[in-house]
Order: structure tokens, then sequence, then C-alpha cells
């Protein structure tokens, strides 16, 4: 295989130490264990090649790596102050009323309480009334059912992320 035919964003983390990469594949995912297990098997021919390693290694983990995943992430309605990628990803709470807020916060709490952990939505392109309409649903879920979902979640952003890793320009 040529170099020509591998994206110059996934050549670009092909080719970085094992720290960097290692680091970019965390701030993509918290999860110690998802990212070890994408840096054992760089090289990527594809990016389509990664985002199936990001899958397979999404099933493989156990709650307590599920755990340090979901722990990477901010509450729906208060992406981290100064995260641009939690900020674009909650944009659909952006411009939502004080009440939508609010409530968003209760259910956020509510949530936490019940299940230990932040409520974890793929936020991308969806609005805050969307969100606030998925936490409703899921906080009747039992935590076996949750946790499948999150994975579930997890997996939507991550691909996400790591599309934006390896296609972004130099």
């Amino acid at each position: 295989m040529t170099s020509t035919s591998t994206p110059p964003g996934l050549a670009r983390f092909n080719a970085l130490e094992e720290a960097a990469a290692f680091a970019a594949l965390h701030e993509a995912c918290a999860s110690t264990a998802w990212a070890n297990r994408l840096l054992a098997a760089r090289p990527y021919a594809s990016a389509e090649d990664l985002y199936t390693a990001g899958d397979a290694a999404m099933a493989e983990l156990t709650a307590e790596d599920l755990a340090e995943a979901m722990a990477g992430h901010p509450p729906i309605g208060r992406p981290k102050p100064g995260d641009p990628t939690s900020a674009r990803e909650q944009s659909g709470m952006a411009g939502a009323s004080d009440e939508l807020k609010a409530e968003m916060l209760e259910l956020n709490l509510a949530y936490q309480e019940k299940f230990g952990h932040v409520f974890l939505i793929c936020a991308t392109g969806r609005t805050g009334e969307q969100m606030r309409d998925a936490v409703k649903e899921r906080i009747g879920n039992t935590p076996e059912q949750e946790r499948e979902i999150v994975r579930t979640e997890l997996g939507k952003i991550n691909r996400i992320r790591l599309a934006r890793l390896v296609e972004e320009d130099a």
C-alpha cells in the first residue's frame, strides 16, 4: 500500500509517536482500555478500519471502562469551559431557553442520582428538546439497559471524534 492511498489525516495519525497517538485517542474517548486497543492496532489502512477497530474496542469495554469513558463527558447543557469539542457537540443546547436549560439540569441530576453517571447521548445534530425528551425516556431504564445504550451512544461519539481526527487538514 502506498501513502497516496491513505488519507493525509490518517497517515499523520499512523505516524504519530505512541504518546501523541495515545493522547489523541484518549481525547476522543477517556477510556484508557479503548485508547490502548486502538493504539495497538496501528497503522490503519483506511479510516473505516479505524472506525471498525473503535467499535470493536467499545464492545469489549467493561463496566469500569465505560465509567472511565463517561467521566470524560460533561453534563448536557454544561459543556466544559474552554473545550471547543464539548461546546460544538452540545450546540443544540446553546440556543435553548432558560426554562429548558433549567429542566435539563434537573433531569441531569435525577439521572445521575439514579445511574451514578452523567446522562450521555450523542448530542451532535440534536436539539435541546430532543435531548430533554431522550433523558426523560431513558431515566426509566434499568441500569443494565442504560449501560448498553450508553455504550452505543459513546460509540457514535467516538466515530465522530475519530473522523474529525483523521479528516483534519495539516
